[in-house]
């Protein structure tokens, strides 16, 4: 019987991995990670909001904390989309923790004891536009309330900032795909029907391709208190209000963060 994507997981090959991305993202992109410690003993949800496009830094600052944190005994576990997944690097990233977004996955995770990193916005959130950088927007998606309540598992909200700086994002481009008959080809494809436009270096404008190299944003990322839902909700809570609650949580520390960044880039 041949192994899940959660246990693939490899605790070694994980260390090796985050120590070549940390000086990625403690040096290029200057990361600051606060409140760790707001992570709870146990199987949890993280839920974040999510950044920087098709070169999203997301995962790798979370990472590089949490393991200086709580070290390689306890795996983190990050949903992924698709399409990472039709890519070479695919078996890699299930062997560190990143696994397919799919309701199984982050219940076997999570049963398991594991720390998992949900954005529920996806692809909606990481295209954003720049001047929209400071909004907290899931694009509907509530799979992720079912999850915790499923399993048991209390919500860590979590927030982050900067990655969106990495170029400008002037339209996630729906209305192109659309415009261009591509909107079904998308979904079938890639479950995205996205033609993101945006600005950056070193090839200027991009509409999806060519990938632009992120400039060296300051990012900073804020872990929040957990929720424990049968406590804070009661024994019977709706998804949209657990919903409801965390988007706003998130938003509040959203603007928090932003209200302490001087300038775009540097932070």
């Amino acid at each position: 019987m041949s192994a899940t994507d959660v246990e693939k997981w490899d605790a070694d090959l994980t260390e090796h991995i985050v120590g070549l991305t940390r000086p990625i993202v403690k040096r290029y992109f200057r990361s600051d990670v606060r409140g760790m410690e707001n992570i709870p003993a146990g199987a949890c949800l993280v839920v974040s909001n999510h950044s920087g496009g098709v070169v999203t830094p997301d995962m790798s600052v979370f990472a590089v904390d949490y393991y200086d944190t709580y070290g390689y005994e306890r795996p983190l576990f990050a949903l992924g989309h698709d399409v990472l997944f039709r890519s070479p690097a695919a078996e890699l990233l299930k062997r560190t923790g990143v696994i397919r977004a799919t309701r199984d996955n982050a219940a076997e995770a999570l049963a398991a004891g594991g720390v998992v990193l949900v954005f529920p916005g996806g692809d909606y959130d990481a295209y954003r536009p720049t001047a929209s950088e400071n909004i907290v927007g899931f694009g509907g998606r509530t799979g992720y309330v079912s999850t915790a309540i499923e399993a048991g598992v209390p919500i860590v909200p979590s927030v982050s900032i900067g990655a969106q700086e990495s170029q400008l994002y002037v339209t996630r481009g729906r209305w192109l795909s659309r415009a261009l008959g591509l909107a079904n080809i998308g979904r079938r494809i890639a479950r995205s029907d996205m033609l993101p436009i945006s600005l950056g270096f070193p090839f200027g404008l991009s509409v999806v391709l060519p990938v632009n190299l992120p400039l060296p944003t300051k990012i900073v990322t804020q872990v929040l208190p957990s929720l424990d839902l049968a406590a804070e909700f009661g024994n019977y809570p709706t998804v949209g209000e657990i919903d409801r609650r965390v988007r706003s949580i998130m938003q509040k520390a959203l603007w928090g963060l932003a209200r302490g960044r001087r300038f775009p880039i540097l932070g």
